[in-house]
């Protein structure tokens, strides 16, 4: 496989980033940035990195070739320095204090790079207590408080897979720092450091929640709060098929349109009825388990109700809606994400397909003008898999 750079037609073409590869939240952010049009080289160890994922399904790695390096060889770590000295970031997401013993912390890379902005990723952050010890996102959502108010099971909190502390709190965060920073780096001529911990970005996430505690809206405990299933009418409830629909009909216009729509007696109790919600809820479930998801679909289709059957996300795929704005494509043989958001002008579109570690390490280090990479490969320094 050839690399040519400048191949991204988002409106972050022209943006060169070096990725030392970790997993998760790092490889995320990079993704998006690829995404939206960089040009980022990854740079593996040699092997790549053991997830449950075929490398050639691991979407996190689309958009860009990878390299594999030796980084314990000086002559590796010299290919990385080379590379920083054309870049504008780089992303990593080692513990505290990995890359600076590798001779590739900011002191190394600004030196020869002034106006580079260097990307942390991590849980704990660079400096605090805990940030040596290991962790994932389940341990960094529990310590921001954000995981104790998940879920409507009074005796234990739920938690959404690794959506809200890896990649919400986490890359997410990442990239509006790198993007924040290389937006005054372009002002001022210097980079910096931008520090993206999990934990910092997962609190920041959760600054509603903040708000309605402060106000004394807001209860610290699960299944009894505004938007986690304390309100019969925005709760999740079963169909007679074993499916389930989601309720949100928060506003009054909204609740009106989910008791016309549902069917309920006159005489059901009002949204402002709070010593009977136990009837109200009751009632709705009743009515929601009388048919199946599908008809249920049919009834509040395009209605103001807010009301959406609960799809898997082999289902989510073919959903009409979704299939008109194209968020899911078919692309090198499996269903992915498009990239998001949408650009009037500079479209974003998908490049190159995940790819094994060091699959295009001669072509991609020739391809970012990197001298002599046959020697580097015959020593041992760069792996080409």
């Amino acid at each position: 496989m050839s690399v040519e750079l400048g191949q991204g037609t988002g409106p972050l073409r022209g943006v060169k980033v070096v990725e030392i590869a970790g997993i998760g939240p790092g490889p995320h952010a990079c993704m998006i940035l690829a995404d939206l049009g960089a040009d980022v080289i990854r740079v593996e160890r040699p092997g790549g990195s053991s997830l449950a994922i075929l490398p050639t399904n691991d979407f996190l790695n689309r958009g860009r070739p990878s390299v594999a390096l030796n980084l314990k060889d000086p002559a590796a770590v010299q290919v990385v320095l080379d590379l920083v000295a054309d870049a504008d970031i780089l992303v990593e997401g080692m513990r505290p204090g990995v890359t600076e013993r590798l001779g590739l912390g900011p002191e190394e890379t600004m030196a020869v790079n002034p106006a580079l902005v260097y990307g942390r990723m991590t849980g704990w952050g660079q400096h605090g207590p805990w940030s040596q010890a290991a962790g994932h996102d389940l341990n960094y959502v529990a310590m921001t408080g954000a995981l104790f108010g998940m879920g409507q099971d009074p005796a234990r909190p739920h938690f959404p897979s690794n959506l809200v502390g890896d990649f919400g709190g986490g890359s997410t965060y990442l990239v509006i720092g790198l993007l924040a920073a290389l937006l005054e780096a372009r002002l001022s001529g210097q980079g910096q450091v931008v520090d993206a911990a999990i934990v910092d970005g997962t609190a920041h996430l959760n600054s509603m929640a903040s708000a309605m505690l402060a106000s004394g809206t807001l209860t610290e405990a699960r299944g009894v709060n505004l938007l986690d299933g304390g309100l019969p009418y925005y709760d999740v409830y079963a169909t007679s098929d074993g499916r389930h629909l989601s309720v949100g009909a928060l506003e009054p216009q909204f609740f009106a349109e989910l008791v016309r729509l549902l069917g309920l007696p006159d005489d059901a109790p009002g949204q402002a009825d709070t010593e009977r919600y136990g009837e109200l809820r009751g009632l709705i479930g009743d009515r929601i388990a009388s048919r199946t998801m599908a008809e249920w679909a049919t009834v509040f289709e395009g209605s103001d109700a807010c009301v959406f059957p609960v799809l898997t996300m082999a289902e989510a795929a073919e959903e009409p809606h979704l299939v008109s704005r194209g968020v899911f494509v078919q692309r090198d043989g499996a269903v992915q994400p498009a990239p998001a958001p949408r650009f009037s002008r500079t479209e974003a579109t998908l490049t190159s397909p995940p790819s094994a570690a060091g699959q295009q390490t001669r072509d991609a280090l020739l391809a970012w003008g990197i001298r002599d990479v046959d020697a580097l490969l015959a020593s041992g320094a760069a792996v080409q898999a």
